[in-house]
């Protein structure tokens, strides 16, 4: 084995991309394994504002397997082709090759990071989990202003699902965490990723 994964989930907006940029080692954005808004199988919202759209953030709208061979390929092997997802276009729109250029350590992250922890724990590819969280407000304000920048639906939908979201944070993180996630602020996941990296550094940790 090549390389071990350092798993960032997290609610929406709850800065696991801007924590996995600031820490600087090599990302595969489990978000870009979502399914094409097509896909007959997605799940629908059943009740409430948002009925009959497609449930985004239900993992069922999500391909795990291709997620866990992703991973599989990059700790074994140090390269994969993972595709690429535009989120406005619901649908993937290329592939890219992400390259670990001989790092021992990489991150993967995404809103349904924790589903992949219980596999790669097993397979001994696992190197740390963890749960960014803040308050629900400044996770709600966060990924309202992210999602209307990039355009990624409709004004209405984004602060209708905001809301929901920001109901369900507390048990985001309660599931992230029974999967095996640390929860943690973006400071404290920076500070206990980077001591991980100098523990591999040195071959500490293994």
């Amino acid at each position: 084995m090549l390389a071990r994964v350092i798993v960032l989930a997290g609610p929406s907006g709850a800065g696991k991309s801007r924590l996995a940029e600031r820490i600087g080692l090599p990302v595969l954005r489990l978000d870009d394994f979502y399914k094409n808004g097509d896909d007959p199988t997605l799940p629908r919202i059943t009740e409430g504002a948002n009925a009959g759209l497609v449930d985004w953030d239900d993992p069922r709208s999500w391909w795990l397997e291709d997620a866990l061979a992703a991973l599989d390929t990059l700790c074994r092997q140090g390269s994969a082709e993972v595709p690429v997802y535009d989120i406005a276009r619901d649908g993937r729109c290329g592939v890219h090759t992400l390259d670990l250029h001989g790092s021992d350590l990489f991150v993967a992250e995404g809103i349904f990071a924790q589903e992949v922890v219980p596999h790669v724990g097993e397979t001994g590819q696992l190197a740390a989990a963890y749960c960014v969280r803040q308050h629900p407000l400044v996770t709600f304000w966060r990924r309202l202003t992210r999602d209307l920048r990039e355009h990624r639906k409709p004004p209405r939908v984004l602060v209708r699902r905001g809301l929901a979201l920001m109901h369900a944070q507390r048990r985001v993180v309660a599931h992230a965490v029974s999967r095996g996630c640390a929860p943690v602020t973006p400071d404290q996941g920076y500070a206990a990723v980077t001591a991980l990296a100098r523990r591999s550094a040195v071959g500490e940790d293994r």
